[in-house]
C-alpha cells in the first residue's frame, strides 16, 4: 500500500503518466467511540482509495498527529490530568473514554496557558495515554473491517510549523495577521467573496483549519488532484481550504458526506448517544452471525449505497444486517476473475471529470437489479 512522505508519492518508472491523487479525509478526534457517522466517512474514503489505486498513484493522508494541537484534543488531555491525575487507561473501553469526553465538553474550559505544555509535547511526538488507548481499539476495528490503516498509531507531523504555514499564506496574500498587536490570525479570502476565517486565537490556539493548512500546503503541489472528504457541516471551511490549495496548482475536489441520524436526530458524539451503536458493538453483532468477508462487504453496501451521500436516513440495524446478508449472497455468486485491463475499465465507469472513483456510484452498482454477478477480483480489490 502507498506510504506517504511529506513530499508525496513519487511516480513509478512504469507509471510516469499516471495521475497523482491525494485523499485527505477529515480526521476523527481520538476521544470517543466510532459512531455510525464516523463509520460512514471511513468506509466511504476506504472504497474511494482502493477503487482509485488501479487507475492512479494514490496517497491517503490521515494524520492524527497533525490535529492533536486543536483545543478539543489538548483540552481533553488537560482535563483528564487535572481531574484524574496519573490514571492507567490501558484497559479502558471506548464507552468509558467517551463518557469522560462528554464530561470534558460539559466542563469549564482551561485557560490557554494550561494547554501550552501539551502543545509542545505533541510537536515532539507525545500522545496522551487515553488517545493511545482509543487508537489501539480503532486499529482493531480497522482490521476487522478491512480498512486501510493510514498510520493511526504513527507519529506523522505536518510538513510545516504553524508560523511557516502562516508565512506561506502571507506570501499568497491570504493572511491577516494581528499577532503583533495581540490579536488573532485570519485566513483572508475576501477578494474571492469568502468571509474572513479565524485560524489562530489571540491567545495562540490554532483551530482545525489552521492544522489542515500546515499539513496540506506543502503536500498539494506534488499532486494532480486533491480530494477533500468531510461532513456537510464543515462546508464553509472546506470552501476556504479548496481556494488555498487550488492556488498551489492541483485540481481540488470537495466531497461532502452526510452524517447518520440516530432516530431522526443528528447529534455530535460529544453528547453521547452512541451506546450500543458504535463500531465495536456493530462489528461484534455482525460477526456473530456472518463471516468476515460478508461483514466487510455488507458494511460498505449499507453505509455507502443505502445511506447515500446525504443525511436523510436514520441508522437502522435491521437494514444493516439485511445488507450483510445480501453481501453473503453476492460473495457466493461472484463471477470469475477478470484481467487487469477489464478491472480498470469497470472502475473507470464510475468517474466523471475527476480522477477518483466515486464510492456511491460504484457501490450502488452492486445492488442494482438484473446486474451480472460482480467479479471476484473487483470485490477483493475494493471491498474486502
Amino acid at each position: 500500500m502507498t506510504t506517504l512522505s511529506v513530499a508525496g508519492p513519487r511516480p513509478r518508472p512504469d507509471a510516469v503518466d499516471r495521475p497523482r491523487v491525494l485523499l485527505a479525509p477529515i480526521t476523527v478526534t481520538p476521544s470517543k467511540p466510532l459512531t455510525p457517522s464516523h463509520l460512514k466517512g471511513l468506509l466511504w474514503t476506504d472504497v474511494m482509495y482502493r477503487a482509485t489505486r488501479p487507475l492512479a498513484d494514490v496517497a491517503y493522508r490521515y494524520s492524527h498527529t497533525t490535529y492533536h494541537p486543536t483545543e478539543q484534543t489538548l483540552g481533553f488531555w488537560e482535563f483528564l490530568d487535572r481531574s484524574r491525575g496519573a490514571t492507567d487507561y490501558g484497559d479502558f473501553t471506548e464507552e468509558r473514554i467517551g463518557e469522560l469526553y462528554a464530561a470534558f465538553r460539559a466542563a469549564e474550559r482551561a485557560p490557554a496557558q494550561a494547554l501550552l505544555p501539551y502543545a509542545e509535547a505533541v510537536e515532539s511526538g507525545w500522545v496522551h495515554p487515553v488517545s493511545t488507548r482509543i487508537l489501539q481499539l480503532w486499529s482493531g476495528h480497522y482490521a476487522a473491517l478491512g480498512l486501510h490503516n493510514p498510520g493511526l498509531l504513527q507519529h506523522q507531523p505536518p510538513g510545516l510549523g504553524l508560523d511557516a504555514a502562516l508565512e506561506r499564506l502571507t506570501g499568497l496574500g491570504m493572511c491577516l495577521d494581528q499577532r503583533e498587536v495581540g490579536g488573532p490570525v485570519y485566513l483572508d479570502l475576501t477578494r474571492f467573496g469568502l468571509p474572513l476565517r479565524q485560524l489562530v486565537t489571540a491567545d495562540r490556539r490554532p483551530n482545525y483549519l489552521a492544522c489542515a493548512l500546515r499539513e496540506l500546503i506543502p503536500l498539494a503541489p506534488d499532486f494532480d488532484e486533491v480530494v477533500l472528504l468531510y461532513d456537510h457541516e464543515l462546508d464553509p471551511d472546506y470552501q476556504q481550504l479548496e481556494r488555498v490549495l487550488t492556488a498551489l496548482g492541483p485540481r481540488v475536489r470537495r466531497v461532502a458526506v452526510g452524517r447518520v441520524p440516530i432516530e431522526g436526530r443528528i447529534c455530535s458524539a460529544r453528547h453521547g448517544g452512541w451506546r450500543g451503536l458504535h463500531a465495536g458493538t456493530l462489528i461484534d453483532a455482525a460477526r456473530a452471525e456472518y463471516h468476515e468477508d460478508a461483514v466487510r462487504l455488507g458494511m460498505r453496501l449499507y453505509f455507502i449505497a443505502v445511506l447515500g451521500p446525504g443525511w436523510q436516513q436514520s441508522f437502522r440495524s435491521d437494514l444493516l444486517l439485511q445488507c450483510i446478508k445480501r453481501a453473503a449472497r453476492l460473495l457466493d455468486t461472484a463471477g470469475p476473475e477478470t484481467d487487469g485491463v477489464a478491472l480498470e475499465d469497470r472502475l473507470a465507469r464510475h468517474r466523471k471529470d475527476h480522477v477518483y472513483v466515486a464510492p456511491y456510484r460504484l457501490t450502488s452498482h452492486l445492488l442494482g437489479k438484473r446486474r451480472a454477478a460482480p467479479a471476484t477480483d473487483l470485490l477483493r480489490t475494493v471491498f474486502l
